[in-house]
């Protein structure tokens, strides 16, 4: 480094494999960076803002070494294994072997417009959330209606993946129907899953949160027809196969910037999944693929969310200013949520107007916005139909076939060999 960069002392010193600032440590992802022939960056967002920011200084001592091969899920787990009815229709109309070709699912995009097999695709996907339906009621005692819209997030818990934002619309919608005679809106069950790191505190606080409001919401006489709120614990990729086909609505509302992929976005997707989410991750190219017009987007980009924070970020004004997610916040910090108990969610809501460092107020409004169109979407179930088969037609891309043969040509430099039968 001395060498390359001989009067540059302090990027030296940053790029040492040792820090040397205070007690002395390794640098993992520095050795990482160094030990690698190359360091795949996974969505094209991700991979830009390790190059511009994160690994700016790797980046410029070798240009070639971070490339993009975006993530991939493989659809004979995820579609042939979870969804086989939806499976064997999209083999009637496109044929045989599009599981291991993917292209294949472009075949599929005229029979959209096909309003008997937007039958069967429908009957298919009420079936899958008639199954849901009838666990929950095990389970939970709750009884679900399938007509209404599954509004699914499944991941791991953390404040990046801002779950809590979806809590804050959902409150927002009971709120609505409490205070509103007039508010009108289709039916929705609020399905939430994922784990918590054992010592992350907010994350299970916002599991807490979940857990409170339906408590709430589902034995509300006024809201518990348009509302039901279920969190399944335990959440893992056993049950995912479950979740999956019977989603109406995917959530992939991270903050811009934060998510270095996502996979569930792409599973969601491939069974049919309308998504909503923000320009991060591969949310991006899920959009550019399926088509604007099938994508509900909102929220600030990258570009937007650094230069708000360079420029200083003040959620209390924003929380002064918007009177629904005052109406909202206030809820929850007077115990509406929590028989009172006003310290319960404090470290969460003092988190938010203090600090808010994933900037849920900052995109609350549009967030809000944008489930208007969901919801007005939804409510025109012929126009949805066609949306969810265009969306699974133009997905392709998201195989892991495609990712691993990426990395086979740009990475190992290896090439397929043929496998003799017999």
């Amino acid at each position: 480094m001395r060498l390359r960069f001989p009067m540059d002392n302090q990027r030296v010193a940053d790029m040492s494999l040792i820090d040397e600032t205070g007690e002395r440590y390794v640098r993992m992802a520095g050795l990482a960076c160094v030990g690698s022939s190359h360091i795949n960056g996974v969505a094209r967002l991700h991979t830009q803002l390790l190059k511009d920011q994160v690994l700016k200084d790797y980046h410029c001592l070798w240009p070639d070494k971070i490339i993009n091969i975006t993530n991939g899920v493989t659809p004979r787990r995820w579609m042939g294994v979870s969804n086989p009815k939806l499976t064997a229709l999209i083999t009637e109309a496109v044929g045989e072997d599009w599981l291991n070709n993917m292209e294949k699912l472009s075949d599929l995009e005229p029979f959209a417009d096909d309003a008997s097999f937007r039958e069967k695709w429908y009957q298919i996907k009420r079936g899958h959330k008639e199954q849901v339906a009838s666990l929950i009621l095990k389970r939970f005692g709750f009884v679900v209606d399938p007509d209404s819209m599954f509004d699914v997030q499944v991941k791991r818990i953390h404040e990046y993946k801002r779950q809590h934002l979806n809590i804050l619309h959902l409150i927002s919608l009971y709120w609505r129907l409490k205070n509103e005679p007039d508010f009108d809106m289709v039916p929705r069950t609020f399905i939430f899953g994922g784990k918590a790191a054992p010592g992350y505190f907010m994350a299970k606080l916002i599991i807490k949160l979940i857990t409170s409001v339906a408590e709430v919401l589902n034995s509300d006489p006024v809201t518990r027809d348009k509302l039901k709120v279920i969190f399944r614990p335990n959440y893992n990729v056993t049950i995912g196969q479950i979740v999956y086909p019977m989603a109406d609505l995917s959530e992939q509302i991270s903050l811009a910037g934060k998510e270095a992929s996502g996979t569930g976005n792409m599973k969601f997707a491939m069974n049919g999944a309308l998504t909503i989410g923000t320009l991060d991750g591969a949310n991006i190219e899920i959009r550019e693929e399926v088509g604007a017009e099938n994508f509900f987007l909102f929220g600030l980009t990258a570009p937007q969310v650094f230069e708000l924070k360079q420029s200083g970020y003040h959620p209390l004004d924003i929380y002064h200013s918007n009177d629904r997610l005052h109406a909202v916040i206030d809820l929850i910090e007077f115990g509406h949520f929590s028989h009172g108990d006003r310290n319960l969610f404090k470290p969460l809501l003092d988190s938010l107007k203090f600090n808010d460092e994933y900037m849920l107020f900052a995109d609350f409004q549009s967030y809000i916005d944008c489930q208007q169109k969901v919801n007005a979407a939804y409510a025109d179930k012929e126009k949805w139909l066609k949306k969810s088969i265009k969306t699974v037609a133009r997905m392709a891309r998201f195989s892991s076939d495609r990712s691993i043969r990426e990395y086979c040509g740009r990475i190992w430099q290896i090439k397929p060999v043929e496998v003799l039968s017999g």
